[in-house]
């Protein structure tokens, strides 16, 4: 069978116990917009439109252990964003700022581990 056309990511969605604090963070954290809400379902975007995050309510949410541990909740999904390379320590600072909290245990100079306020992890990479 062929595959039926092209096909591209929209959005990239995560589960979370409050979408309404979580898209708040990512909000001020990116500079994006809420694009579209309902009580359970937010999508923020950034204004060129290339993909989405979205917050789902999960009232069962579970944030994942980092570093992986046997036997605990696995990380299933991270967000890598680009930062350039002489702004990466003021990224961080501003991560913090915005409510995120740095990865005690790091792997590299070249990122940073951060966790948002529901504990999903992302890293800033340059």
């Amino acid at each position: 069978m062929n595959k039926p056309g092209k096909i591209k990511i929209d959005k990239i969605v995560l589960d979370c116990i409050d979408p309404v604090k979580l898209s708040d963070f990512y909000i001020k954290l990116l500079g994006w917009k809420k694009g579209f809400e309902t009580e359970d379902f937010i999508i923020i975007g950034d204004e060129s439109g290339s993909i989405d995050i979205g917050f789902q309510r999960n009232s069962d949410y579970i944030p994942p252990v980092w570093p992986e541990t046997e036997g605990e909740q696995q990380m299933m999904l991270h967000l890598d964003f680009y930062v350039p390379a002489e702004q990466h320590k003021k990224w961080v600072e501003y991560g913090i700022f915005c409510g995120a909290k740095k990865a005690e245990v790091q792997f590299s100079e070249d990122w940073t581990v951060m966790f948002d306020i529901e504990g999903h992890p992302f890293c800033f990479d340059s």
